[in-house]
Order: C-alpha cells, then sequence, then structure tokens
C-alpha cells in the first residue's frame, strides 16, 4: 500500500480573532470571513498571536504532486456532541498536475472533491501522506495558491476595485502599481465601469468575476476553484466558463476546478478526474482531446458528445451508489 494520507481539519478559526492585526485596523471593520482572506492570496497561518505572513516561493510551478492511500476528515466530537466521526475521502491514489494543466474534478456529493481543494490550498491538513508542490510539501496557505469559493466571499466594506487589489496591498505593492493591477483585471473580467460598485450592488455572476480576478491579481501558480459557478443561472454560467477559459488560454495557469456539472468539465477541462463514491478514489481520468481556442460551439460537436455521454455512464454509477447507501 502507498503511504497513507488523512485529512483533518486544520482548526481554522474567524480572523476576526487576530482583532485588526497586521493592518485591517485602517479598513474600519473586523474580517469576519476566513475565506474572504484565503481567497484574497494571502498566505497567513491562523495563528491567534500574530499572522504568520506569506508563504510559497517566487518562480515558475513545475509541478503539484498529491499522495495518498487513505484520506478522512474528522468531526469533532467536542465541537458537535454526538457526531463526533470519520468520513473518508480519498483512497489509495496518487494524483499528479503538471505546470500549465486544466484539470476538472467529477463525483457524487461527499466524495472529498473540495476537501481536496482545500487539502492543496493548506485550508485542511493531512495526517499522513503529503502535497508536493514544486517538490516542496504544501503545510499551510500561501500566496502562490488562490483559491475561489462557490459561496460569494468579497469583502462587503471593499469596492470592486479595493476587493480585487485588497491581496496586493497587504503584500506591500505599491497604490500605482495595485491600481494598474486591478484595473487591468477588472477590464479582463468584463467589469469596467462598476469599479466603485460594492458587492450589495452586483449581480452573483459578478460577485464571482471580482473574485476571480482577485485570485488572480496575486499571480498565484494555482488557482483552485471550488464550484465558484453552481449558484449562477445557465446563461450567467456559460459566459463565466467562456471567460475563465479564455484566462487560462492566456495565462496558461494551472487550474484545479471542482465542479458537478459534465458539459462544464469537458468544456474548461484538459483533463476530467472521475471520482468514486466515498471513500474518494480516482475512478477515471479522460484527456480531453479538443482544440484551443474553444468557442461555445463545441459544445454540439460529435467528438464532445461522445466525451460527455462516457462521463455521464461513470457518473451515473457512482451517483447511483450514493443512493443505495443512502
Amino acid at each position: 500500500a502507498g503511504p497513507a494520507f488523512g485529512l483533518r481539519h486544520a482548526g481554522l478559526k474567524a480572523l476576526s480573532s487576530l482583532r485588526m492585526e497586521k493592518g485591517y485596523r485602517d479598513y474600519g471593520h473586523d474580517i469576519d470571513n476566513t475565506d474572504s482572506v484565503l481567497e484574497a492570496g494571502l498566505g497567513f497561518a491562523v495563528d491567534l498571536k500574530k499572522p504568520a505572513g506569506f508563504l510559497g516561493k517566487d518562480g515558475g510551478l513545475e509541478s503539484i504532486g498529491i499522495q495518498c492511500a487513505l484520506c478522512h476528515s474528522s468531526v469533532d466530537d467536542s465541537l458537535a456532541p454526538g457526531i463526533g466521526r470519520r468520513l473518508d475521502g480519498w483512497a489509495n491514489r496518487d494524483l499528479d498536475v503538471g505546470a500549465g494543466e486544466f484539470v476538472s474534478f467529477l463525483g457524487p456529493s461527499g466524495c472529498g472533491k473540495s476537501t481536496l481543494l482545500r487539502i492543496i490550498a493548506g485550508l485542511d491538513r493531512p495526517t499522513s501522506g503529503r502535497v508536493l508542490l514544486d517538490g516542496s510539501p504544501v503545510t499551510g496557505p500561501g500566496a502562490d495558491r488562490g483559491m475561489v469559493f462557490q459561496s460569494y466571499t468579497l469583502f462587503p466594506w471593499l469596492t470592486v476595485r479595493e476587493n480585487i487589489a485588497f491581496g496586493l496591498r497587504e503584500r506591500g505593492i505599491s497604490a500605482v502599481e495595485r491600481g494598474k493591477i486591478a484595473d487591468g483585471f477588472i477590464h479582463r473580467v468584463g467589469l469596467s465601469g462598476f469599479e466603485n460598485h460594492w458587492p450589495k450592488q452586483l449581480s452573483g455572476g459578478m460577485q464571482q468575476r471580482t473574485a476571480i480576478a482577485r485570485a488572480l491579481a496575486n499571480d498565484p501558480k494555482i488557482l483552485l476553484l471550488d464550484e465558484p459557478f453552481g449558484a449562477l443561472d445557465n446563461q450567467t454560467r456559460v459566459l463565466m466558463q467562456e471567460m475563465l477559459l479564455g484566462i487560462w488560454e492566456r495565462d496558461q495557469k494551472t487550474v484545479l476546478f471542482v465542479t458537478h456539472d459534465i458539459e462544464e468539465a469537458i468544456f474548461l477541462g484538459s483533463r476530467v478526474i472521475v471520482m468514486s463514491a466515498r471513500p474518494g478514489r480516482i475512478k477515471t481520468e479522460i484527456v480531453v482531446d479538443l482544440p484551443h481556442p474553444r468557442s461555445y460551439k463545441i459544445k454540439t460537436t460529435s467528438d464532445f458528445v461522445r466525451l460527455k455521454e462516457r462521463l455521464v455512464e461513470e457518473i451515473r454509477a457512482e451517483a447511483l451508489k450514493v443512493a443505495i447507501d443512502a
């Protein structure tokens, strides 16, 4: 058997506990949304005495490797009396992702897709096994990884431009430079004219565009996307897919993308990983050998339809297992 790779929650606490440390005081608000800070690309280890600063290193991404035999996340019985248990998430498989790949993850609910992203992001921590980034183990959150969540995680007291520039500011980038970077991403994600709007004034799609721009503004090696379009209507979702794919085709970032949408996984991915029902194993890896740049019209081609038919059968088999076990 390969090395064991167990997952347990890293014990992150809301960053409001930091009580305005490291320059948050002048925003006039406590930071009470841990996901927002982590999505902004800040490499903070959550330490109630002080933030640990930024993690990661310069240089391009070479590879990321995940070695595991069994992953599980634990629910602490002291936090939720009576429900303490282990939830198996990953089992008996290593995974390597090369530089510039766009890897989509499909699988039934509860199989460990989001847990895997959180481990790579450094938000959850293995009890054994390891995640390697450029050969170095991942030990916590870092500026070399940007994460976008399904829920809307913008800071409500910051404008679109300020949200995008937040991580740059905390890294000490000058006001002039971070303004240029933020404005460049505002243009790229189609938010010109909304720079000074508050999150509450934006649609769901516009909020997620802002979140993606905020993650990309810090130039991470890896972009981790956990169902970022799951709450959007179909028309907006399709437009967001095209926007994200266009950014990837230009920048060739390494992207790990979790979704339940089969068409989305194929359209965006260069490879699709199908996970089994819990404990999540990699059931199938399918290379998406479709040309770039990709237009939305590719979804009607015979090659695309064949891939979709195969994935529908793979996912249906695993979904049935979950239904039978429920």
